[in-house]
């Protein structure tokens, strides 16, 4: 841990630089309660929790860009219209998966340097700094993707930025609870005060805890998963394999009654399924 802190390059917080903050690009709107608003919203925040550096109107494109080029590709090949619209679903959907995959990775690498993080921060208190020092030399320190949000943190502090609104950014720009709890201790330190080094070295522990719970869950529950995301692939794979051995398969069974019923029924509850076993899923990462 570096010893000798230099305030240098350190800006004077005033409030009346928070006004020069350029906003984030989304696609939802604050005063907007439909559905669509809140696909707009979950869409925004997979893109910032990713951490891809890539405006949500800009990945929406590169989204349909994907979808055209295999559904092109397969109506090449194919000629059908129906399998065409599969494979534009299907594009569409392989680069959000990928999303999700990114922001999954980042959330883990996050949980795993915060313990490392707080027990910094801890000793950085300990030597009479104060927060915002403390938390700055923290930034410099920490290597990324964790180091970028708090170095994002810290350049808001210098902005003038208030304490509470740069550190519960944190929480939200992650999809990390932990760093919920983190933002939660050091904005009631900010106001009441207290022992700052004895609770980040609680949180430090219980976190390292809770890591270790959760990898012993997720070793227990392997299996189970591995058969959920199978359960998940195979239909599709299965009904990508008949089309491509027999192109005229899924219109004959399309132009039957019965056939169009339950083909439109098992679409829908592999759809439901899927969401379902994602959130079910997903629940073990935002810890």
């Amino acid at each position: 841990m570096a010893t000798g802190y230099s305030q240098s390059n350190q800006i004077k917080s005033r409030p009346e630089f928070a006004d020069i903050i350029k906003p984030q690009d989304q696609f939802a709107t604050s005063d907007d309660t439909s559905g669509l608003n809140g696909i707009n919203s979950w869409f925004d925040q997979l893109m910032v929790q990713s951490g891809l550096p890539m405006a949500p109107i800009a990945a929406l494109m590169l989204c349909g860009l994907f979808a055209i080029t295999v559904g092109g590709l397969i109506f090449v090949l194919l000629e059908d219209p129906l399998a065409t619209a599969i494979g534009l679903l299907l594009g569409f959907a392989i680069p959000i998966a990928i999303l999700l995959a990114m922001r999954s990775r980042r959330q883990s690498m996050i949980l795993r340097q915060m313990p490392p993080m707080i027990d910094e921060l801890a000793r950085a208190a300990r030597t009479g700094r104060s927060l915002d020092q403390c938390l700055e030399m923290v930034a410099e320190d920490t290597p990324a993707p964790l180091g970028d949000e708090m170095d994002h943190c810290v350049r808001k502090l210098q902005m003038g930025v208030t304490m509470n609104e740069a550190l519960y950014e944190l929480p939200e720009r992650t999809g990390v609870n932990g760093l919920r709890i983190l933002a939660t201790a050091l904005s009631v330190h900010q106001q009441t005060g207290g022992d700052l080094v004895r609770v980040l070295e609680r949180l430090s522990k219980t976190l390292r805890d809770r890591s270790l719970f959760l990898g012993r869950l997720r070793a227990i529950t392997a299996g189970s998963r591995a058969t959920a995301i199978l359960m998940i692939i195979l239909p599709p794979a299965i009904l990508a394999f008949f089309i491509f051995r027999d192109p005229n398969y899924l219109s004959r069974l399309m132009n039957s009654d019965w056939g169009f019923f339950i083909t439109v029924t098992g679409i829908v509850l592999e759809i439901v399924g899927a969401i379902w076993i994602w959130r079910i899923l997903g629940n073990t990462q935002n810890t």
